[in-house]
């Protein structure tokens, strides 16, 4: 009897010491909060398993991943057809929530400013370099704005944060497209840099007249003003769950490999700069028990981590898309 209870303990050894696995990530600053939450809660519930997630910014996450440093990366950009030819590791993009960026802004005496997006580009162009100026009053009637210099803050790190706001910048401004254009470290026209969401959100709050950008979960944590944005149906939008939703609603234009912008996205109630953001992992891991690990955790985040996305602010995968996603992940070898 004995013999038979050590072997029994023996077996569940053997069984939890084949789940354990430490994998490592590394990119987006857009989702860490939730991905936080996530992998803190799945280790927790999977004794053995411990994931160490490194919030660097999508374009050091890409980097990582591609070059075979992390077992998967993190974007808020889509990779381009160049950059997965390029990889090392054949991969694929799982979406896990919907964000927004936000134009986020510190003017003394003012907690609500509205941006068409010909002011938001210029205001990033340089062309706009003060809170007085006629534009932004024209906008805001009855909002006292101060003779106040406007100072931009962006983001030094290569990130794909910036990368869906440039993206929506592109698509408002010609002079913008054919300018900085859409891409995770542009060469910004004015402004200071600072890495990653936290850094901007700092600065911003420390200076007055600072204008930045960031997503949405940062500005709400942060206690910063964050101001409305004009959609291309013409109405304002504030960031919100709602309006995200909204703006990635129409899940029949994704395609099968899920890379898709859904800035400036139609409908009433878009809102104008959100985003998709991605996990990127390999088709095929070289190592079959990390894979298996992988696997599972995907499986979680969809069937059971999506619920809890909304109290940071995030919107959850749609049904229909969410469906879909999970086809992809028991497809993983």
């Amino acid at each position: 009897m004995k013999k038979s209870l050590v072997a029994v303990v023996l077996l569940v050894l053997a069984a939890s010491a084949a789940q354990a696995q430490n994998l490592t990530g590394a990119g987006a600053t857009f989702p860490y909060p939730i991905y936080s939450k996530w992998f803190s809660e799945y280790a927790a519930a999977h004794p053995g398993v411990e994931i160490n997630y490194q919030s660097i910014g999508s374009g050091g996450g890409i980097k990582q991943f591609t070059s075979g440093i992390v077992d998967f990366g993190a974007s808020d950009m889509p990779m381009t057809d160049e950059a997965l030819a390029a990889s090392k590791i054949k991969l694929i993009h799982i979406p896990t929530v919907l964000g927004a960026v936000v134009p986020i802004f510190y003017v003394p005496g003012v907690n609500d400013v509205r941006f068409s997006s010909d002011v938001l580009a210029d205001i990033f162009l340089g062309k706009i370099g003060n809170w007085s100026d006629p534009r932004i009053a024209k906008d805001n009637p009855g909002v006292k704005l101060p003779d106040l210099k406007i100072i931009v803050v962006h983001r030094s790190d290569g990130s794909g944060t910036t990368y869906i706001f440039t993206d929506y910048l592109s698509k408002v401004s010609k002079e913008w497209e054919n300018g900085p254009g859409k891409g995770a470290s542009p060469s910004w026209p004015v402004g200071v840099g600072s890495k990653g969401n936290e850094g901007v959100s700092g600065m911003v709050r420390q200076m007055p007249g600072a204008i930045g950008y960031v997503e949405l979960i940062y500005a709400l944590q942060n206690k910063i003003s964050f101001g409305e944005v004009k959609n291309a149906a013409g109405n304002w939008e504030k960031a919100s769950i709602e309006g995200v939703t909204a703006a990635g609603a129409d899940v029949k234009l994704i395609p099968a490999d899920y890379r898709v912008s859904i800035t400036n996205a139609p409908g009433a109630n878009a809102y104008p700069i959100s985003s998709f953001t991605y996990l990127l992992i390999p088709v095929h891991c070289a190592d079959p028990a990390k894979g298996k690990v992988i696997k599972d955790l995907l499986s979680w985040i969809v069937n059971s981590g999506e619920s809890q996305v909304s109290n940071l602010s995030y919107a959850p995968l749609p049904k229909v898309l969410a469906d879909r996603v999970l086809k992809t992940i028991y497809s993983l070898q």
